[in-house]
């Protein structure tokens, strides 16, 4: 195998402004001997991020980028709340730098307040910063990722990238009881909404690719946002408009592990001015994703917040429809964030036609499940991960929608282990790329914990082992799905069968309903950022 099989080629992200694939020697448009750890719930990622934090000090280095960012978070107790953390750190004299997204009202249920509160506190400590609109219209800013860097002590760089915001409900942990700082979602996830949600933590020379592209974004000379009204509520605000000089980038830490990394990033074809690192957006996401599914022969292994527009799941369905040995598990949310009569429906209709492609595509080789703790309440499932055959890993803030692959910007990293897995099947797909350990314990380590049969750290056990097998991890999830589905159809009776997976069944949309909300989808929930060029050929 050549990773060149696997990973995008610099020609094919398709955007030549980036510094990301012309900034090694070695003109690779990904970086090798990195270490790479899944950090599975907040609750591990805040406590490593706190402790990462502490160890700074003065003329360290502190970047980070968040859709929502709550001040009063803690990370790991009393005294451990974000926006204080951030601002000891700067304190400290650490240069701290942040890119919140300004969002929307909080009247329509986002968070202009929470982010531009934490600004405000960072700035008063000394650190910056600025609330970033520079979107297309109903945009966001959806990528999560912190930079710790420290010159002179290049062994204690790290970089963090995935789902998980600096924010409420994040704070959970494997026994999904919540986050007791929590902001009301569906009725269904009760008072403190149980959070399923996975964070990458990177070592190696990909620190200094994850701080490109901080500094990218950081160093646009377009105004943070255009319109006039914002504006003038920012000056009200005494916000700061105009981003501070960075320090000059020192070098990249030196390789310490067997991980080759490739970030890929979603960036719209942004109205008017286009950002000067993606003239014309981009979508490296999605042509991550297309090479990698064009290798799919074995298990795609999915957990992702949405799972829906036809337009993207297409790929997915091409894969199934040219391999019929190929499998498909897909892990999402039970109920949608949101559960009012509008919104309902306007959340599910492409949920809904996604998997009717998927299942005409796969047939009875697409299995889709929801989770719940055990005390049966729902778990949002907020991870953002794929797995293609226990060799190529995605972990990011994207999820599988037109949105997240075309019209908000997103950071993803793709991960091929250099190490092999030797238990058996040694080479599921078949094409000579064989397992790899980084993707095939990170299917392994999320199955488990869905199946209650995690091990201790550094412990194998013959079950775990058997799931290495893409035919029987599908049919133990099937099976453990179906007993807790016939133990809660009898009312609970006897002892609860070990597990937390449920049986995902679309539910139905009248013909009325359908009608009304795929337009509202298209427009407001899942719109499409590419160029008009693109849209009209189908192509990312």
């Amino acid at each position: 195998m050549t990773r060149a099989e696997w990973l995008l080629a610099p020609g094919e992200r398709d955007n030549t402004a980036t510094r990301l694939d012309r900034r090694r020697p070695d003109g690779k448009a990904w970086s090798d001997g990195n270490q790479t750890r899944a950090l599975v719930h907040g609750a591990p990622y805040f406590r490593e991020l706190l402790a990462g934090i502490r160890e700074m000090r003065s003329g360290d280095l502190l970047l980070f980028t968040d859709w929502r960012g709550d001040p009063d978070e803690r990370l790991a107790g009393q005294g451990t709340e974000i926006g204080t953390v951030l601002c000891q750190a700067a304190r400290r004299h650490v240069v701290v730098k942040g890119l919140l997204w300004r969002s929307h009202l909080d009247g329509l249920r986002f968070s202009e307040k929470e982010n531009r509160r934490l600004g405000a506190e960072i700035e008063e400590a000394g650190g910056e910063c600025l609330l970033d609109m520079r979107v297309r219209p109903g945009g966001s800013h959806h990528q999560k990722m912190v930079v710790l860097r420290h010159p002179g002590r290049p062994e204690l760089d790290v970089a963090y990238v995935g789902g998980i915001d600096l924010c409420r409900n994040r704070n959970d942990d494997a026994t999904h009881r919540g986050d007791r700082q929590s902001t009301a979602m569906a009725s269904a996830y009760g008072p403190h909404p149980p959070w399923h949600d996975v964070q990458l933590a990177l070592r190696g020379p990909v620190v200094g690719d994850v701080e490109a592209v901080f500094r990218e974004r950081w160093q646009d000379p377009a105004p943070l946002s255009r319109s006039p009204v914002t504006r003038l509520r920012a000056l009200m605000h005494r916000e700061d408009p105009d981003a501070d000089s960075l320090p000059p980038q020192v070098a990249d830490p030196e390789p310490c592990g067997t991980h080759t990394v490739q970030l890929l990033r979603t960036y719209p074809n942004r109205l008017l001015r286009g950002y000067p690192f993606a003239p014309d957006g981009e979508r490296s996401i999605a042509r991550g994703y297309l090479k990698a599914l064009g290798r799919a022969r074995s298990l795609i292994y999915v957990e992702d917040q949405y799972l829906w527009s036809p337009r993207v799941v297409a790929c997915f369905a091409r894969a199934l429809s040219g391999n019929p040995g190929l499998l498909m598990i897909g892990v999402i949310p039970t109920v949608p964030e949101q559960d009012g009569r509008l919104s309902r429906p306007m959340n599910l209709v492409g949920r809904v036609t996604a998997l009717e492609e998927l299942r005409r595509a796969g047939g009875d080789r697409v299995a889709v499940y929801g989770l719940e703790n055990h005390a049966g309440t729902p778990v949002y499932v907020h991870a953002k991960v794929c797995v293609v055959d226990d060799v190529w890993a995605s972990v990011g803030s994207d999820n599988i929608n037109l949105r997240s692959w075309t019209h908000d910007s997103e950071l993803s990293c793709a991960v091929i282990d250099e190490s092999r897995d030797l238990r058996r099947p040694r080479d599921p797909g078949g094409l000579g790329d064989g397992a790899r350990v980084f993707a095939r314990e990170l299917r392994l380590g999320l199955m488990g914990e869905h199946l209650d049969a995690q091990e201790a750290e550094g412990q194998r056990t013959t079950a775990a082992d058997a799931l290495c097998d893409p035919a029987t991890a599908f049919g133990v999830f099937e099976e453990a799905a179906a007993a807790l589905d016939a133990w809660h159809e009898g009312g609970g009776r006897g002892p609860r069968p070990p597990g937390r997976l449920r049986r995902y069944a679309p539910p139905d949309l009248s013909g009325a309903q359908r009608a009304l909300a795929t337009p509202l989808h298209h427009v407001l929930v899942d719109p499409d950022g590419r160029p008009l060029g693109m849209r009209r050929r189908k192509t990312f």
